[in-house]
């Protein structure tokens, strides 16, 4: 039984075709690596998202607390309760 030698055309449209084919598997890769960075800084987004919901679900919660509230006129607004004395730290 002969076998049949592929002619010039025939070799040269199965190297185009294996160009056209890692030239593609390129591109693919780098779409892959791309969206899997996406991928991770939108999780980043969705878990820092998650702890600001839970700290206001916190904060909503606690809304009623008078002690939460102090907390947070001294921590955030600097206010004091007329016996409180504020001790500042200047060795810095």
């Amino acid at each position: 039984m002969k076998l049949k030698r592929a002619g010039v055309g025939t070799k040269v449209l199965v190297l185009i075709l294996l160009v056209a084919a890692i030239t593609t598997l390129l591109s693919l890769q780098g779409q892959v690596r791309q969206a899997e960075e996406d991928r991770d800084l939108l999780s980043a987004q969705v878990q820092q998202q998650q702890e600001e919901n839970a700290a206001l679900a916190d904060a909503i919660v606690h809304s009623d607390d008078p002690e939460y509230l102090a907390d947070i006129a001294r921590i955030k607004l600097g206010l004091l309760e007329p016996d409180e004395i504020e001790f500042v730290d200047t060795s810095h």
